[in-house]
């Protein structure tokens, strides 16, 4: 195209939000080259090839950061992509370990031999891969955390899961225990239990620090999915989280 293109023309045309081009312009990741009169943002054919290269290294699951380093600094392409090698080859492992079970299931139907639910769901034990993904890349995915926990958790085997769950479930139901006896959010065992909570998170997925601890609190009762989440292993969980963590951390 010879004119430039409106911010709604290139979402529409690339399959992504306005919000997105918002935000990759204001981390100077694809930032337009005409800013009209009214504040209207107008895109160039370079800048949609740039575009086009931004959700291409996105869809091998490259940060922002990282995308930012590559098309501004050729030098760093090797070792950007080398990484990235490394986390397909760990998703493929994860893959492998899914297709497993699947085979197995397979031979047991086709025996007729019964499978224990842990055999069933042992590839996927403690973890919903889709669970909360898009919300965690929309908040997190320029940042370390996510891309931490990105990492970390395509290493993980179903043993991983399995102990993972049971750790959280094991500091859930020490909060359940709390609301039972009828202890408040604020008390000192409370902020005990909220700071195992945090350092369960920063072991298993990514340094969870006080600020995002204390988003994650917020989000435990304003996103219905997480409030169901945690409403499922004991009525009143999530508002006693949100509670707790909110006066762990004075919010």
């Amino acid at each position: 195209m010879t004119a430039t293109a409106t911010i709604g023309t290139v979402a529409r045309l690339a399959g992504v939000t306005a919000r997105t081009l918002r935000h990759y312009d204001d981390i100077e990741l694809l930032v337009p080259s005409e800013r009209r009169h009214n504040g209207y943002r107008g895109y160039s054919d370079a800048d949609l090839e740039r575009l086009q290269q931004i959700l291409a290294y996105r869809e091998l699951g490259l940060s922002l950061d990282g995308i930012a380093g590559v098309l501004d600094d050729p030098a760093t392409d090797v070792r950007t992509l080398n990484e990235t090698r490394d986390r397909i080859r760990r998703h493929i492992s994860r893959l492998e370990r899914i297709a497993s079970s699947l085979d197995a299931a397979v031979s047991a139907s086709t025996n007729g031999t019964p499978m224990t639910p842990e055999e069933r769901l042992a590839a996927f034990s403690g973890f919903d891969p889709e669970e909360h993904a898009l919300e965690a890349e929309e908040r997190w995915g320029s940042t370390p955390a996510y891309e931490t926990a990105s990492r970390r958790t395509d290493a993980y085997s179903a043993e991983d899961w399995r102990r993972q769950t049971d750790e959280a479930n094991d500091i859930n139901q020490q909060f359940l225990a709390l609301v039972d006896a009828g202890i408040p959010a604020d008390s000192e065992e409370a902020a005990r239990l909220v700071d195992a909570h945090r350092s369960h998170v920063t072991e298993w997925f990514y340094e969870c620090t006080p600020e995002i601890h204390a988003g994650l609190g917020v989000m435990y009762t304003k996103d219905p999915r997480f409030a169901a989440r945690f409403e499922t292993a004991g009525d009143g969980l999530a508002a006693y989280l949100s509670a707790a963590f909110a006066a762990r951390y004075g919010s």
